[in-house]
């Protein structure tokens, strides 16, 4: 018969009761990192508080309602839409080429590795400025090959940043050129994941090319892109540092975003609740499209 003593050691031996206590202060950490700014930015965001005060009149619905009938903001969630799903369909065929390269072995491999990182491990902010200067019409290198080649006019320089189409154009590749490393990194994981006894067969099956990468390696991988995407959408989504850096939501708005709408209003002209307001606007949508993917990830998975 066990003692009175012997019941502490046998409850905490328990795997439920482990796991519960490993797990319990990385859920704490986030709860209060993640967690308090989210309830105080959802407080607010039925406020009219302002610049310098954390809190204000309740207000209710009023700051949504307003901000539905802004013109800007709706073209705001327009932009981060085409942002989003342009930037990581890029995302996702470059990886997914860049990946299969470099799993293979050859002569410089690990520089080429090296070069495919680096943009993930730059900070943003200084790659952000540097691409300024990279589309600059005046002093851009990127420019200079397009007249070297005869592919542009150099008295009629197209102005990367300055007119709409191109200024979207821009910030969409730059923000490619940022997450890439991310998800080539993801799909190296999966690739890697894949037993070698599944090549042999396939190879014995005459599966190869083409063929071996959509009936045997896309199957695999699938659960692992859905994740690299899924962490995309959500990077992307979120982010204001490309847009606000290299256009500042400009020209005539037409790349202002939801976070440098948000920003502009909450920040720069002081509305807090407002801001708030703008930018939670973002959450239902990315919950839904977080469970959904989630969802297709669970199913895809291949045992």
């Amino acid at each position: 018969m066990r003692g009175w003593g012997s019941r502490p050691r046998y409850v905490t031996e328990r795997r439920g009761f482990l796991a519960t206590l490993l797990i319990s202060p990385a859920v704490i950490f986030i709860g209060v990192l993640v967690g308090a700014p989210l309830g105080l930015a959802l407080y607010l965001s039925f406020t009219d508080a302002t610049a310098g005060s954390l809190s204000g009149k309740w207000v209710g619905l009023a700051n949504y309602r307003s901000a539905l009938h802004d013109q800007i903001f709706r073209d705001a969630i327009w932009h981060t839409v085409l942002f989003t799903v342009i930037s990581q369909a890029v995302v996702i065929v470059c990886a997914g080429l860049l990946a299969h390269a470099l799993v293979r072995k050859f002569r410089g491999r690990w520089l080429l590795r090296y070069f495919v990182l680096l943009p993930w491990a730059a900070p943003i902010a200084l790659t952000a400025i540097g691409f300024l200067w990279f589309y600059d019409p005046q002093a851009s290198i990127f420019t200079w090959f397009l007249v070297k080649l005869h592919l542009v006019d150099p008295q009629h320089l197209p102005n990367w940043l300055g007119t709409p189409h191109a200024a979207m154009s821009s910030i969409i590749t730059v923000q490619a050129w940022r997450v890439l490393p991310f998800a080539t990194v993801i799909f190296l994981a999966g690739i890697a994941s894949i037993p070698q006894e599944v090549d042999d067969a396939a190879a014995m099956d005459g599966a190869t090319g083409l063929k071996k990468f959509w009936y045997v390696s896309l199957p695999l991988q699938l659960p692992i892109a859905i994740v690299a995407v899924l962490f995309g959408i959500v990077f992307t989504a979120t982010d204001m540092v490309v847009p606000y850096i290299l256009t500042n939501g400009g020209p005539f708005n037409s790349t202002q975003v939801l976070t440098t709408w948000a920003f502009q209003t909450g920040i720069n002209a002081g509305n807090i609740g407002e801001g708030a307001a703008i930018a939670l606007f973002m959450l239902p949508l990315l919950a839904v499209v977080t469970i959904a993917m989630l969802f297709f990830a669970r199913r895809a998975e291949v045992t």
